[in-house]
């Protein structure tokens, strides 16, 4: 048999807890916050099983590690919950993608804008793309005037961020929502 061996994978957690604490003596906090001093790590266990609590490794990386006794559990249902409003706080950037042709006709490129218009005012980006096919790539011009266009038609709202570039058969350009309409 080859390679890693077989079975569930437990991954170690990040915190060490009680007799996973490596290091012989370490700084003691008590669950009041007081400073119990360099302790050894045994007398440090015993110190917190007669708080009825554990010994909670909170800064490894110092000499000697500093270890603070308290409520595991309790402890890592509050760093769930922080890490959740993190996440929540987090701002998240959603892109959509209009596409158009060079020989798009008027009315269809007014409803395209008003769907652009929609996701710019929902605070998403927007690639504009411009798709060739066959010949029509020798009239990049085409493109570009049709971009122009449609930015004309969007400037209150939104802003060039990308301005418009060659991908392959295609022109693109991303805008996004201008401050004042977010």
């Amino acid at each position: 048999m080859r390679g890693r061996p077989r079975g569930p994978v437990t991954a170690e957690p990040k915190v060490r807890v009680n007799q996973r604490i490596r290091a012989a003596k370490a700084r003691v906090i008590a669950p009041d916050g007081e400073q119990l001093g360099i302790l050894d790590v045994s007398e440090a266990l015993r110190r917190a099983q007669e708080h009825g609590l554990d010994l909670v490794e909170v800064a490894p990386n110092s000499d000697p590690p500093v270890c603070k006794i308290m409520d595991y559990g309790k402890f890592r249902y509050e760093e769930s919950k922080k890490e959740h409003e993190r996440k929540k706080k987090q701002a998240t950037v959603v892109l959509k993608e209009v596409k158009l042709r060079p020989k798009t006709e008027d009315h269809d490129l007014e409803y395209k804008v008003k769907r652009l218009k929609r996701f710019i005012s929902d605070n998403c980006k927007v690639k504009v793309t411009v798709m060739f096919r066959g010949r029509e790539i020798t009239h990049p011009d085409q493109a570009r005037k049709l971009l122009d266009k449609v930015l004309d038609l969007v400037a209150d709202e939104a802003q060039v961020e990308q301005p418009p570039k060659f991908e392959g058969r295609s022109m693109t350009m991303i805008l996004s929502p201008t401050p004042t309409s977010q």
